[in-house]
């Protein structure tokens, strides 16, 4: 794995949002990853290996709410408006003022929120299995275990388990424990007195559940993007981001690039040979 450095940003309201800092010690530019709704840094720890040996420094965050990261007390806080706040404030910290994103699912709506919010701080943008519009199938999966997928877990098996079953329909290929074991270890923490709970506050559900995930209407934000070149990632069998979305995001974004992983869902690990390989030639064609 390759060695980060453990950094935080406290925000004006004193939440601390963890990151891990990834140095290549070159001039590229730098890569921002930014995760799903209920996920953390750790997501990222596989594929990033590829981004620092072609020269790219790197953070990933843990968003407030999730990992290493404060819970916020008030949890209207949780939503795309305030991590990207969180976010142009770790990359102030950092003295990047150009950067490529990389966001999963909520990740993917940050990045549209930044770009409108920060024009010409998004060099590119890599938005993997999101868009401008929720698919409600998706939706509504995700409202059904969000902050209710039970735990604490007796052992680290047990919450494979757990993890399974809220993702399975995700990857039906992946049918030995090996697999499940990992994905736990990447969205789960052990707690001090025992056991294993998923690692994010369960207030998170209280938007998710009501489907205040993202601003109303996300296209003026994802025309925002347009301006920066784009790579889109769909899981070919992805229940949250439809293809006649799809088909209108590359009605706005012709040049947009665009990798389907098949027989992968909602949302594609990026270290699938199909993904690795679209993110390696697009971040070849840039700076």
């Amino acid at each position: 794995m390759t060695d980060f450095a453990a950094r935080t940003f406290t925000a004006p309201d004193g939440i601390k949002t963890w990151y891990r800092f990834y140095d290549a010690g070159t001039d590229r530019l730098p890569v921002l990853c930014m995760h799903g709704l209920t996920r953390n840094s750790r997501d990222f720890a596989d594929m990033i290996p590829s981004l620092t040996q072609a020269g790219r420094s790197v953070i990933a965050v843990d968003v407030r709410g999730r990992g290493h990261s404060d819970y916020d007390p008030r949890p209207e806080n949780y939503n795309p408006g305030v991590y990207a706040q969180d976010m142009f404030g770790i990359l102030a910290q950092e003295g990047w003022d150009r950067v490529i994103t990389l966001g999963t699912s909520m990740g993917g709506l940050m990045s549209m929120v930044m770009a409108a919010s920060r024009p010409g701080l998004i060099e590119a943008a890599i938005i993997n299995d999101i868009g401008p519009e929720l698919d409600p199938a998706g939706l509504t999966r995700i409202q059904g275990y969000v902050g209710g997928a039970g735990g604490p877990f007796e052992d680290w098996n047990a919450a494979a388990e757990a993890v399974r079953a809220i993702n399975g329909t995700a990857f039906p290929r992946e049918t030995g424990p090996d697999f499940w074991l990992a994905f736990a270890r990447r969205t789960c923490r052990e707690l001090e007195t025992g056991g294993v709970v998923f690692d994010y506050d369960k207030a998170i559900s209280e938007l998710a559940r009501t489907g205040n995930v993202a601003p109303p209407d996300l296209w003026p934000f994802f025309d925002a993007l347009t301006a920066s070149p784009i790579l889109l990632i769909r899981g070919a069998i992805t229940d949250l981001l439809a293809m006649s979305c799809v088909d209108e995001m590359r009605r706005r974004a012709p040049r947009m690039a665009y990798c389907e992983v098949p027989d992968v869902g909602h949302a594609p690990l990026l270290t699938e040979p199909e993904a690795a390989s679209a993110i390696d030639a697009f971040l070849a064609g840039l700076d």
